[in-house]
């Protein structure tokens, strides 16, 4: 098995000669109005025969990539909707809207259920959203190697029983920009981060015993996202510093190939 950074917190996983796209996105400007349109965003170097979505923000949810990514009724799994009314859901209902428009082959999946998808195992472990939203994290099994993809969760209680589950991990993907948020409809605002600093992506990556920890959903070079989302000032050097000899810095673009 071998896995694709493919930008923000996209990935493209490839084993057996079939791949999966987990929070593959092409266009985050709807969520993040100062970021330019595509750049820095990879595509898949072929289609993709399933989808793993974490959460229904549009910065890892995009609809219309994913049609064009997917071979024809491609799956793609994702977390329940929110709950609540459409204030509670404010950010998630673009991208339900979306998925509804393309006429994606959407499935919601529960934390622990496990799908077999071609020669990837997949599973959907518990994750806890920064902003109160259903989201899931997951591990991915093939050619008797795991992955975990973190999406933008932050510390929580689940890591010690998804390592009794899964570990050792041969590679853990995990946000490590810190941000801050404050969101409009959510008062008042937090002062603690909305998705894994560094230090605690690093101790993620311990918990998880992982030989290789890569840190994803950040970009050193479009720091102006959106008003109140503030993030870590320099996110890989200070994972490096705390993860140690886990971390593995990989380029928008680079494989990480778990056979060698």
């Amino acid at each position: 098995m071998r896995v694709r950074r493919l930008g923000w917190a996209g990935l493209e996983v490839e084993a057996d000669g079939e791949r999966l796209v987990i929070d593959y996105v092409r266009d985050i400007s709807p969520l993040f109005t100062g970021w330019k349109a595509g750049e820095g965003l990879l595509e898949p170097s072929g289609k993709a025969t399933a989808a793993l979505l974490t959460h229904l923000h549009r910065d890892h949810t995009d609809a219309s990539a994913l049609a064009e990514a997917l071979t024809p009724g491609a799956p793609v799994l994702r977390p329940a909707p929110g709950h609540g009314d459409d204030v509670d859901n404010v950010t998630t209902l673009p991208a339900e809207r979306e998925l509804r428009q393309h006429r994606l082959a959407t499935e919601v999946v529960d934390p622990w259920s496990t799908r077999e998808m071609g020669p990837f195992r997949v599973t959907a472990v518990p994750s806890v959203d920064g902003l109160g939203d259903p989201q899931l994290n997951w591990v991915v099994q093939a050619d008797g190697q795991r992955v975990f993809h973190g999406g933008d969760t932050m510390f929580h209680g689940y890591w010690w029983l998804i390592a009794r589950r899964f570990s050792p991990l041969d590679a853990v993907f995990l946000p490590a920009n810190g941000a801050v948020v404050d969101a409009p409809h959510l008062r008042p605002p937090s002062p603690l981060p909305a998705a894994l600093d560094p230090r605690q992506a690093a101790v993620a990556a311990e918990i998880l015993d992982a030989r290789y920890a890569v840190p994803i959903h950040y970009e050193t070079e479009q720091p102006d996202k959106i008003a109140g989302y503030v993030e870590v000032s320099d996110p890989e050097k200070e994972f490096r510093t705390h993860a140690g000899r886990r971390a593995h810095v990989l380029a928008v673009g680079e494989w990480l190939d778990l056979a060698t």
